[in-house]
């Protein structure tokens, strides 16, 4: 199968191209790198990936470039591009509209000329608003213009569905963790401060608690949903374990070994208080479940922060 990657240089699309590759398909990633981090932090994140023979990139913007060239012959698009982040989104809406909605409603069209066998759109629990515990029939109250884009999004997915049978489906992402997470990240913030032995920034009282999903775990349920998910209807994919940021921070500081120093600060504006997905959907769907959980997964993301250490400094 040839698939389309959108995001393919992000923290979850870079992972999803190497295991599509792993897996025998012939991949073409695009890129637009734009959004939350600088292109120079995004680069290495397809060093590996671009060795392989099966796979090829390309710097292109949904919101402005000739997608039909991009999208011969290709079988399955993922859309992973998205500008991401909460609390940014209050400041350029116009930036989350033009790169979460127009953008993706121009690979829609070009999806529908090419005629793809399949689309997965990218959304997340945010969708949810400030409590975003339970299954997919829970009311939809973004809390932040992130997320309100990212549930227009799904509507002008659906409603492509519905008026043309575009062969998409929904997969809902719950707090995605572990290598190459992006930099703005709670996770990434926390571990990189306590390496370097400064203060970690908690907002509010942290005892927020997410359902984090291991980013492994998340590539296997978006590549089983590429062949298994029914189309048009929408899955969670959360990691099964719930815990507060105070207890994330505790592993961190175990996998470490150092002595987290916090400082507190007023909550966010529209951070989400509680995320615990329920998964069954997804389980019933394509036979998926979370494999990892918190501790492991932190213990793996805090190798992978100390390890690209030690390759920039040698």
């Amino acid at each position: 199968m040839r698939v389309l990657v959108t995001g393919a240089a992000g923290f979850i699309g870079s992972t999803l191209c190497e295991r599509l590759v792993a897996d025998g398909h012939t991949v073409h990633g695009i890129d637009a790198f734009v959004g939350s981090y600088p292109e120079e932090a995004k680069r290495p994140n397809l060093e590996g990936v671009l060795r392989s023979p099966a796979f090829t990139f390309t710097v292109a913007d949904l919101r402005t470039a000739d997608l039909d060239p991009i999208l011969e012959g290709v079988d399955a698009i993922v859309n992973e591009a998205a500008v991401a982040g909460l609390a940014p989104s209050w400041a350029d809406l116009d930036l989350y509209v033009g790169c979460n909605l127009s953008g993706l409603g121009r690979l829609l069209e070009a999806a529908r000329r090419a005629n793809v066998s399949r689309f997965v759109q990218i959304s997340t629990s945010s969708v949810y608003g400030i409590d975003a515990v339970g299954d997919e029939t829970r009311p939809l109250r973004p809390s932040s213009p992130y997320g309100v884009t990212k549930l227009a999004a799904e509507h002008l997915v659906l409603a492509h569905v519905d008026a043309f049978g575009l062969p998409a489906a929904i997969l809902r992402y719950f707090s995605i963790y572990g290598p190459r997470q992006r930099p703005d990240m709670a996770y990434h913030r926390f571990i990189e401060a306590m390496l370097d032995g400064r203060p970690i920034t908690i907002f509010g009282d942290g005892e927020q608690t997410r359902s984090n999903t291991y980013v492994d775990d998340c590539v296997d349920a978006t590549v089983r949903a590429i062949e298994r998910a029914t189309v048009g209807e929408i899955y969670n994919i959360g990691g099964g374990h719930t815990i507060s940021l105070n207890d994330a921070v505790q592993l961190i500081a175990e996998a470490t070994g150092r002595e987290p120093l916090i400082d507190r600060r007023p909550p966010v504006l529209g951070d989400q208080r509680h995320t615990s997905a329920d998964t069954r959907k997804a389980q019933r769907a394509f036979d998926w479940r979370p494999a990892v959980a918190p501790r492991e997964g932190l213990q793996r993301q805090v190798a992978w922060h100390a390890a690209r250490r030690r390759t920039v400094g040698s």
